[in-house]
């Protein structure tokens, strides 16, 4: 049996009864001061009546050169909890990802399924810019792209594939399901490959939900700073969410 980064240990899956959805091994660790990490799994049950909003997350990896970046989604429901959906590369314990092993298939694609005190907050915990914009969307589209990539789950807990750093990566996952329901497709290229320029491509197409510049965009959602003040709180979602300013 192989040994997995304690993080990506457990595959999500989800299980859906009429209108409501119970996600098996969603993660929710804390971590403390210092190398203190509490780990944490459970199944968590939602009612996709109740999907609100989606965020789009974005963490460049560098502040001097934006393209190498992470990026993932967390939906937001009527009763204030938030759940998001990271696709990364699976390691093994020990491994270190790098641009080479993905495109040489030494990972596979696994869909992390946590809360925003978790995926979030790891992060900015590493001293990433941690960027958390609204999209616009109607209720139904936000339900059907948290079914679309739950499906995509459950299609890799029976079936797991192998990660790659061209073409089955963080971004360009999302690309899939974000496409599965825009009116205008989003093509591939440069700034999806390199997805720290993804928020431009959104902001251009009126994705994001502001009538800001992209700069200005970037500086109002950018939540680094308050995060780490709020930390521990139980209220951390709608609170890296006080965004100054109309």
């Amino acid at each position: 049996m192989r040994a997995w980064e304690p993080e990506q240990q457990l595959i999500p899956r989800a299980e859906f009864n009429g209108t409501d959805v119970t996600i098996h091994n969603v993660r929710h660790f804390r971590r403390g001061p210092g190398e203190h990490v509490r780990p944490s799994w459970e199944a968590r049950t939602y009612d996709l009546d109740d999907v609100a909003s989606v965020w789009y997350v974005l963490t460049p990896f560098s502040r001097d050169r934006r393209g190498p970046a992470h990026a993932f989604v967390s939906f937001g429901f009527d009763d204030g909890r938030h759940l998001s959906i990271s696709v990364e590369a699976r390691r093994e314990e020990g491994e270190q990802y790098s641009l080479l092993r993905g495109m040489l298939k030494r990972f596979e694609v696994m869909y992390v399924v946590g809360d925003e005190r978790d995926l979030i907050h790891l992060r900015v915990l590493r001293g990433d810019d941690v960027y958390v914009y609204p999209m616009r969307a109607s209720r139904q589209e936000v339900r059907t792209l948290l079914t679309d990539m739950l499906a995509r789950v459950n299609a890799l807990h029976r079936q797991p594939e192998f990660y790659g750093t061209l073409r089955n990566n963080c971004t360009t996952n999302l690309l899939r399901h974000v496409n599965a329901i825009a009116m205008e497709p989003i093509p591939y290229g440069r700034r999806i490959l390199l997805p720290g320029h993804s928020d431009a491509v959104a902001h251009e197409r009126g994705l994001i939900d502001t009538e800001l510049s992209l700069d200005a965009a970037r500086e109002r959602f950018m939540i680094s700073e308050r995060a780490l003040k709020v930390a521990s709180n139980q209220d951390y979602s709608r609170l890296i969410r006080a965004f100054d300013g109309p």
